[in-house]
């Protein structure tokens, strides 16, 4: 059985096994690929940039 690491994904808010790890905020794999699926068009397309931006945030505080 293997050990797996629950994290709060910053994109959707909820606890996930799966994703990447961006410096230190965790994308769930749902939301990773809903991302790279999104026309720039979209308007959920503003809302990924909009809580991507906590990265650069919380790296700069």
């Amino acid at each position: 059985m293997e050990n797996q690491t629950e994290h709060v994904c910053i994109i959707c808010g909820q606890v996930k096994e799966e994703g990447i790890t961006i410096i230190s905020q965790f994308i769930c794999e749902e939301c990773e690929c809903e991302m790279v699926h999104t026309n720039a068009e979209d308007a959920k397309y503003h809302y990924f940039i909009h809580q991507m931006r906590q990265i650069n945030l919380q790296t700069n505080a």
